[in-house]
């Protein structure tokens, strides 16, 4: 089944208002009725379970339906065509679904795809359809089976793999440092095989999986025995009703608490726990409180962005308008609700991929209306066009990988006080691990520097006030604070905006551009480091400007002028006088003072430019820092000889320090702060780096440095494989010629049989022929990189009378091919 983004929690400020108001105007302009005269008509048959395990057709139905009438009424898809639903309740279950797909496969109308729901559901779909040829398209399978494509050929699916959960819990399993978990699972296909993937990717991980416990339908054993043999950190893989069984019975046996932690699937609906389930005998609040803390992982599929996709609507449009459709029904109660946008884009795949044949069918003579079961040719042009979608759609963009399934990334929610709250998301197709408070970029931008760049810039910009004051302003006894004041916000402003920018690439470089070991010795970065760099940079700074003011105190010293004579006829003379904030060793100090900065911008530089292609989740925004870095090394660069030239020209020497401050200190904020409102006001709060410098050009894909350790330790690993496979290689031989040595040995005392045995081969190799796949199926050996599914390939003996396997010609040699 499916999960997306718990956006039930966002429904009530999405289906009220104005978003509501405009999606239902839109949808209702979009699909006013036309008329459909001339069009021909394309059947979809479809599985929509409305009870069971998993209801989903409850709120999946009216999506597609949804989507149905806006493709329907749009002059530029499918012009000529027109789409129609034929859907039965599959409830869930498989039995019940045969009896439905041979009422939809023999009875008219030809249907040209099928789209089941359910994994156990879609599993008996997919692995028929071939023998109608027939491509599937399921909106909510998430079983890890179904990415098999020599077994379900013609399958594709809106919903990712429920595999992509795994890599999400190893990486909390590393994160928090666990090394032994248990698992619980009911005993279906979908679970067995994602927790077969778990088991896979734990021990890669170096995790142990101590407990291992399954039920059908009562959990009350395996319950007991997590308790007996102490499982403390626990995943379940079970549909929403057999997790109230389970957690009436954890509730039972006291195995929760803070000293337990329960990992489930995050697409139950947010009440799950509540409803009334007459199967257990436990209380609401009882369960309420066994259920308390337990993490969730889902997976993402509501669309965050404000984007405009192929529908011409935006997700939360989208939603606004599935609430119209469904009447006022509470969300929390409508089962699949949150797959609802899987369901709406499988729509939309379908009939972008059916346009997308109509001109390639003509070439060839042939049209969607002309399909039938035999008809390999529309078959493989769907088939094409599907595997080639690429659209934005409302639970994101839509395209699908070698087998047929999407990626996305994976929410990782935690039951607080009731009700589910975010904590972070992983993309596992960039292994970025985020975690937010309020927002999951800013927190991983550190914002604590943040804070400290701000601040620092705060004391820049304050230093230009006390730069033009003189002793017009204030009194000469007073003038030597002004000049005190002046250094000291000018030096510790430096130190702490620059240096907390400084501080995030230097960490960058010293994690990422290191040898191998010492990286993977110092991948994990402790906050504390880089407050303690800032430290230490804004110690420096505080110990010299002290030494400077008990040693060599500034003091106010007056330039004299040539005088002048005013205009007019009078018997003055002007003297022009100017005041300095100076010491005995001025240059000295300011020599010591500029050498040091001077380093510091010029090692920042490098630093920036070494760092510009490096990603990391522990400091995102370094690219930002390091342009921001550019702008003040620059300006700082150029502004501090010019304004000691300038020392007797006092206006323009406030005025060109008085400007390089202003602009360093406002393009530094701009740089740094102005993209993470952006994404605060316009995106959401989930946004990652990785997205947007992919859009930007700047993508981790860039960064060569980073690819080549992965792939040098990869080969490394590849050579150790490589070196046992030989051995072992070895080891063979050597027994096979110790056994060969051993019959020929033994061939003497046999000679009077020896009639007998050389009428039978010399050899045990088998018959070649015997290897071949059963008639009708794909060879295992042929190329798996074409872009037409397997059975294509030799799908004319598909159909054919003398190719079908019966009981009276079965070849002994194809027996065991047929049960595997």
């Amino acid at each position: 089944m499916a999960a997306i983004g718990k956006s039930l929690r966002q429904l009530s400020s999405v289906a009220s208002g104005h978003i509501a108001l405009r999606a239902s105007l839109t949808l209702l302009f979009l699909s006013w009725p036309c008329p459909s005269l001339g069009k021909k008509k394309l059947y979809i048959g479809a599985l929509f379970p409305m009870s069971g395990g998993w209801p989903g057709g409850q709120a999946c139905l009216p999506s597609a339906q949804m989507a149905l009438d806006l493709v329907n009424n749009r002059t530029d898809i499918l012009p000529d065509y027109e789409l129609e639903l034929i859907y039965y309740d599959s409830m869930c279950d498989p039995g019940e679904s045969t009896k439905l797909l041979y009422d939809l496969l023999y009875t008219e109308p030809i249907k040209t795809v099928l789209m089941p729901g359910c994994s156990s559901v879609s599993t008996l779909v997919a692995e028929a359809a071939r023998m109608w040829n027939l491509i599937v398209l399921s909106y909510g399978s998430s079983s890890p089976a179904l990415s098999n494509r020599n077994r379900f050929p013609t399958f594709f699916r809106t919903h990712p793999s429920a595999t992509l959960h795994n890599p999400t819990r190893v990486r909390l399993f590393q994160k928090w440092k666990w090394t032994k978990i248990a698992t619980i699972q009911q005993t279906t296909e979908v679970f067995t095989s994602t927790l077969d993937d778990l088991e896979q990717r734990v021990k890669e991980a170096g995790i142990e999986i101590s407990v291992r416990q399954s039920f059908l339908t009562d959990p009350a054993v395996a319950v007991k025995n997590l308790k007996r043999q102490d499982a403390r950190i626990i995943v379940g893989l079970f549909y929403e009703t057999e997790a109230r069984k389970v957690f009436c019975e954890v509730f039972k046996e006291k195995l929760y608490g803070k000293k337990y932690v329960w990992f489930l699937i995050g697409w139950y609906a947010d009440n799950w726990f509540k409803i009334k389930d007459p199967s257990i005998n436990c209380t609401i609040e009882n369960m309420t409180e066994a259920v308390e803390g337990h993490v969730t992982t889902e997976i993402v599929m509501l669309n965050p962005e404000t984007v405009r996709g192929a529908s011409n609507l935006t997700s939360q449009e989208f939603l606004g308008a599935l609430m119209n459709r469904l009447g006022g029904k509470n969300p929390e109660e409508t089962g699949g609700f949150q797959e609802a946008p899987l369901a709406y884009d499988a729509v939309w795949a379908l009939a972008l991929a059916l346009n997308k044949t109509v001109a390639p069918l003509k070439a060839k003579g042939r049209r969607l209306e002309d399909f039938n079961y035999n008809n390999h040719d529309i078959t493989a042009e769907i088939y094409r066009a599907l595997n080639t979608s690429s659209f934005e759609g409302v639970s994101g963009h839509v395209v699908f990988d070698a087998q047929g399934s999407r990626m996305a990334m994976t929410l990782i929610e935690q039951l607080q006080g009731g009700s589910y709250k975010k904590i972070g998301y992983y993309d596992s197709s960039q292994k970025n691990l985020s975690w937010f408070g309020n927002d999951v970029w800013i927190g991983n931008s550190q914002p604590y520097l943040n804070n400290m760049t701000a601040v620092g810039c705060m004391m820049a910009l304050a230093a230009v006030f006390p730069l033009g004051i003189d002793g017009h302003h204030i009194h000469r006894s007073q003038f030597p604070v002004v000049c005190q004041f002046r250094l000291w916000l000018l030096g510790l402003g430096f130190s702490l905006a620059y240096g907390s920018m400084f501080t995030k690439i230097w960490w960058v470089h010293n994690l990422f551009t290191k040898k191998e070991e010492k990286k993977e010795k110092r991948k994990h970065l402790e906050p504390w480091k880089l407050y303690a760099t800032v430290g230490v940079l804004l110690a420096i700074d505080v110990l010299s400007l002290m030494i400077w003011q008990i040693v060599d105190p500034l003091h106010i010293t007056v330039e004299k002028f040539t005088r002048e004579a005013p205009k007019g006829d009078l018997d003055v003379l002007i003297q022009p006088l100017l005041e300095h904030c100076t010491s005995e060793k001025m240059n000295t100090w300011l020599g010591v003072v500029y050498g040091y900065k001077g380093l510091l911008l010029l090692l920042g530089i490098f630093l920036a430019y070494e760092t510009k292609s490096v990603s990391t989740e522990k400091i995102n925004d370094h690219r930002a820092v390091g342009m921001a870095i550019y702008n003040v090394a620059v300006l700082c660069m150029i502004t501090a000889p010019v304004t000691m030239i300038l020392t007797s020209q006092q206006d323009a020497s406030f005025a060109f320090a008085a400007l390089a401050i202003v602009f360093s200190v406002y393009i530094t904020l701009v740089v740094l702060f102005v993209p993470k409102m952006r994404r605060l006001i316009t995106r959401g709060e989930w946004q990652s780096e990785q997205q947007d410098t992919l859009k930007t050009g700047s993508s981790t894909n860039n960064n060569d440095e980073e690819k080549s350790r992965q792939l040098e330790r990869e080969n490394r690993e590849l050579q150790k494989i490589i070196q046992e496979k030989e051995q072992r290689v070895s080891e063979l031989r050597n027994q096979l010629v110790e056994r060969q040595a051993l019959r020929n040995r033994r061939r003497p005392s046999s000679g009077t049989n020896q009639n007998h045995s050389n009428s039978s081969p010399p050899s045990s190799q088998p018959d070649p022929k015997s290897l071949l796949p059963p008639p009708g199926y794909p060879n295992p050996t042929s190329d798996n990189h074409s872009s037409l599914p397997p059975s294509f390939s030799n799908s004319s003996n598909l159909y054919q009378a003398d190719s079908k396997i019966s009981r009276n010609h079965c070849h002994n040699s194809q027996i065991p091919l047929l049960y595997k």
